[in-house]
């Protein structure tokens, strides 16, 4: 199969999203699938607004056009709302092609919080570039459930998995934390506004709080709360290593749509302290207990967040292990090639 894959995110970014389209290019090209991708690093680009790690292309629309007239793609796939997806949605609308579409963003909740106008406000934009896809791949059942609500209704269910060879407790210890008083806990994902880490970092527990991860918040974050250790950004294997450094993951983030730094850490053998919302969750159950109420704790959701924190400690690290294990990038792959068009309308046409 020839794939298009178009997204406005990609290296050198560093994201779930990112990560979530980069591994899975690389295991369809292993399965022999000639994936083509059209990425801002082809053109001209600008920064976001207050998020410059991200590229806009710009006056990308014929390029766009004559890349996939060239290329006569079996399947094409738009994985964001950027400038790229755009141009390619209106290729794909003008040409006849059927293509699938990815909800990786709650771009309504992040906009919404940074003007401080309602979420609703920005849903019929959100439609538009969505309603015309065969399938939009969401990561859970409760996103395509909020996704039908808001009158998009043909989701499809694409989940994440985990690099098992990187992230485990064996994983070296890393130097810098060290001697820190414990508990250590650990978030680790961009510091920005979205990810709500001051409602971490006010919470009244002992040990220590680290942060692994940049953005726009650190500065502030850092001014206003100097007991916490600010890592920056980290990868591979001294990620890896902080994950195995810590005693507990905290995950204060109320608008992710999946969150996989919290699969990333029950696989290294972190529990997971939360709130419970959606993504959350997801991976911890509303019992804490993973995606089978039966099994053992590997974490706890609380609208109180320091309570969570606490009774989160009490789970043992094998059982987020096991837990981390279930989530398979082969299984994750298989899950997006089902939901390819022209695969999806022929599953739409045989129902």
């Amino acid at each position: 199969m020839r794939l298009a894959l178009v997204s406005d995110a990609w290296a050198p970014q560093v994201n779930g999203v990112v990560r979530t389209l980069a591994t899975t290019t690389e295991r369809l090209r292993a399965r022999g699938h000639d994936v083509a991708t059209i990425t801002p690093d082809a053109f001209r680009t600008i920064a976001c607004p207050s998020y410059p790690e991200i590229r806009l292309a710009i006056g990308c629309g014929r390029e766009v056009a004559r890349t996939l007239d060239r290329l006569g793609a079996d399947s094409v796939h738009i994985a964001t709302e950027g400038p790229l997806g755009w141009a390619a949605r209106r290729w794909c609308l003008n040409a006849g092609m059927p293509f699938t579409t990815s909800f990786h963003t709650r771009f309504p909740d992040y906009v919404a919080m940074r003007t401080g106008l309602p979420p609703r406000w920005f849903w019929p934009l959100v439609r538009r570039f969505h309603a015309p896809a065969a399938r939009i791949m969401v990561s859970t059942n409760t996103l395509a459930a909020e996704l039908k609500r808001n009158g998009l209704p043909r989701t499809h269910l694409w989940s994440r998995g985990v690099d098992l060879d990187l992230f485990s407790p064996a994983a070296p210890r890393l130097p810098q934390l060290a001697g820190l008083p414990r508990p250590i806990q650990l978030y680790v994902g961009r510091v920005a506004v979205e990810k709500n880490i001051a409602a971490f970092l006010e919470c009244p527990t002992r040990g220590t709080k680290v942060i692994v991860g940049d953005g726009p918040a650190r500065a502030q974050l850092e001014k206003s709360f100097p007991a916490a250790r600010f890592l920056g950004a980290m990868h591979g294997a001294s990620l890896a290593s902080a994950y195995a450094s810590a005693d507990l993951f905290v995950f204060p983030s109320r608008t992710d749509t999946f969150g996989m730094v919290m699969i990333e850490a029950l696989a290294s053998g972190l529990p997971v302290a939360a709130f419970p919302v959606p993504g959350p969750l997801d991976v911890l159950g509303a019992k804490g207990r993973g995606r089978d109420d039966g099994s053992p704790v590997i974490g706890a959701l609380d609208a109180d967040l320091p309570a969570a924190i606490d009774r989160a400690l009490a789970a043992r690290r094998a059982d987020c292990v096991a837990e981390g294990r279930r989530y398979s990038w082969d299984a994750s792959t298989d899950q997006f090639l089902d939901g390819l068009a022209p695969n999806a309308i022929a599953l739409d046409l045989a129902a």
